[in-house]
């Protein structure tokens, strides 16, 4: 049977102390969702853009003593890797789930991607109140849309430009008891939805 919305027992996985079990729980509980998620968006973005789409599964292969704080499905149009270019990602952290696109601080992209955007102010502003901007992938921090100001936008995109460290994304989150996490058809139309809202940002 193919699984692709997260429960409880994924969200739990965070809060397995050490590496090896918490990667054993993970592999065990999230990594097939994740391959399956891959397998369908890779077609659904492909489809929708006309570009051919790659699913990318974290391996977390560095980790040697912490164990990850979250994991990921990430979709570029490269084959080999995703963190070069702007790309949508699927994950979940012990707090929430997580659809979003965007460029990290390792994309040689980012200067043109924070141009694009600074023409794109008002439809990034028109996005859902419930859609999130976030700065850092790696932390669970991010602004609900209905609280960024042109103002604040505007910085986070020059910031984007500016700062090696920069990284911006827009997406939406999904707590554990989100309606959007009870059955998999529901979750897979929950992200087919934002992801389509999320193409108007390329």
């Amino acid at each position: 049977m193919v699984n692709y919305h997260f429960t409880e027992k994924d969200f739990a996985v965070f809060s397995v102390d050490s590496l090896e079990p918490r990667m054993a729980a993970l592999i065990e509980h999230i990594r097939p969702k994740l391959n399956n998620l891959g397998v369908h968006f890779s077609g659904f973005l492909t489809a929708h853009t006309g570009d051919v789409y790659y699913p990318h599964v974290a391996k977390h292969l560095r980790r040697k003593t912490n164990p990850p704080n979250d994991t990921w499905v990430a979709f570029a149009t490269n084959k080999r890797g995703y963190k070069m270019l702007p790309h949508f990602q699927i994950g979940l952290f012990e707090t929430h789930a997580f659809v979003l696109y965007g460029v990290i601080y390792e994309s040689p992209e980012k200067v043109n991607v924070a141009a694009l955007w600074h023409q794109r102010l008002q439809q990034i502003l028109e996005l859902p109140d419930d859609f999130i901007m976030k700065k850092d992938h790696m932390k669970e921090d991010y602004m609900l849309m209905s609280d960024v100001s042109e103002d604040e936008l505007k910085k986070s995109i020059q910031r984007l430009k500016d700062v090696k460290k920069g990284e911006l994304l827009f997406g939406k989150v999904y707590h554990p008891d989100h309606p959007s996490l009870k059955s998999d058809q529901v979750f897979i139309n929950e992200i087919e939805e934002t992801f389509i809202k999320l193409l108007q940002l390329q």
